[in-house]
């Protein structure tokens, strides 16, 4: 039993403890991944203090890679270049569940001529052009803002989900 299920195993045996929580399968944490577009990435500063970034992601269950496109003068692409360890919180359809993605970031070049390796990458990422001149649009404006992608290479998942009935939230991630 690791760490987390022998502590809620006690508190389930405690009267009034209320019910534990549930480690989500694989699946259920690459669901969760998959269905949620906001996340926040953590990373160690410098001064060993954690920083927090609320960032828009893309998750990839086949490679295990989480993108997320940056400019390049951002604290977190500097600071992931020198130190890549970093997590990726995601919070779940209610607010008993979560899912994190840890492990190691890589920062691709800094896109710098539209339709170049980084700023396919990117645009892969952002579906919903209707038309080659709004793409082509898209792919010089991320060379205009300096954009990289940064890939946090996921070596550890994890999350955990309370199934109780939400009563304001909606579903559990137990529902079909």
């Amino acid at each position: 039993m690791n760490a987390m299920t022998e502590e809620t195993a006690n508190d389930e045996q405690q009267p009034g403890a209320g019910p534990a929580p549930r480690v989500l399968t694989d699946d259920e944490l690459s669901r969760l991944l998959r269905d949620q577009q906001f996340g926040v990435l953590s990373f160690v500063r410098r001064s060993g203090h954690p920083h927090l970034s609320t960032v828009l992601y893309d998750w990839h269950p086949g490679e295990r890679v989480v993108r997320i496109s940056a400019t390049a003068d951002r604290l977190k692409v500097r600071r992931l270049r020198n130190a890549p360890r970093a997590a990726l919180h995601v919070h779940g359809p209610d607010v008993f569940s979560f899912a994190v993605a840890e492990g190691d970031a890589e920062i691709s070049e800094e896109t710098t001529v539209p339709g170049d390796a980084t700023g396919r990458e990117l645009l892969a990422m952002t579906p919903g052009f209707e038309d080659a001149a709004e793409a082509a649009a898209f792919l010089e404006q991320v060379v205009t803002d300096r954009r990289v992608v940064i890939r946090l290479r996921v070596s550890r998942l994890y999350g955990t989900a309370l199934d109780i009935p939400a009563t304001h939230s909606g579903t559990t991630l137990s529902d079909p």
